[in-house]
């Protein structure tokens, strides 16, 4: 497998165990298999950054895909509130944590490597509405699909990074991918106003009715 890494420094040796506890999956080595990705991650702006290349045989590997069957938009949802810091709007909000925490947790310190969405600013701003029952379950899935911000892909073990082999770097200009990286943001909350938010559809699943119904994992409703 290939993967990119975007940075603001040449990374020829990812260091297991260093690294960001709060991020969307944990402590780990956040990835992605689109250069271009890797491109805006790099950048700030004003600040030029790295994208660096990396092989790895996935082989033998235990990985948690979370966008395959048996697992929905709220097992990921469970995964970044247990790894990130929400702004807790109000009871529902609260009461839905805990409700996620509890019935949509997932073992993902046992694997390896993770696949899953990635939450830049303006998705977990829609995560956020979600579970203050501002949107639908329907919403937001739909809503994860704005801006194609596609997937990432996390290292996650030892084993993982004894794994990974250094393939070069490519320097990035920010006065390029900078723009790219906010234009999709921004694209990304524009269409989420225009198309999802405030569009209630008869049928719509919230939170409020995910935890008075006592929904799990497997509840065919939200398939």
């Amino acid at each position: 497998m290939r993967l990119y890494h975007g940075s603001s420094l040449i990374v020829e040796k990812p260091c297991f165990g260093s690294g960001k506890r709060m991020n969307d999956f944990g402590l780990g080595f956040y990835c992605t298999e689109h250069p271009d990705m890797a491109k805006e991650w790099a950048v700030r702006e004003n600040r030029d950054g790295y994208v660096n290349r990396y092989s790895i045989e996935t082989e033998g590997l235990s990985i948690l895909n979370l966008n395959t069957e048996g697992y929905n938009v709220l097992h990921w949802l469970s995964i970044l509130l247990e790894n990130r810091v929400f702004e807790i709007r109000s009871p529902l909000a609260l009461e839905g944590k805990e409700y996620l925490l509890e019935n949509f947790q997932v073992n993902f310190k046992d694997y390896d490597l993770i696949r899953g969405y990635r939450a830049d600013d303006s998705y977990f701003s829609f995560a956020q509405d979600f579970i203050s029952g501002s949107i639908s379950l329907r919403q937001l899935s739909n809503a994860m699909m704005l801006g194609d911000l596609g997937e990432q892909i996390v290292l996650k073990s030892k084993k993982a990074f004894d794994r990974i082999a250094f393939d070069g770097y490519e320097v990035v200009q920010s006065r390029e991918w900078y723009e790219k990286r906010a234009k999709r943001d921004e694209d990304a909350r524009r269409q989420y106003l225009d198309v999802e938010r405030n569009r209630r559809q008869k049928g719509d699943i919230f939170i409020s009715q995910i935890i008075d119904e006592e929904f799990k994992g497997n509840d065919p409703r939200i398939r």
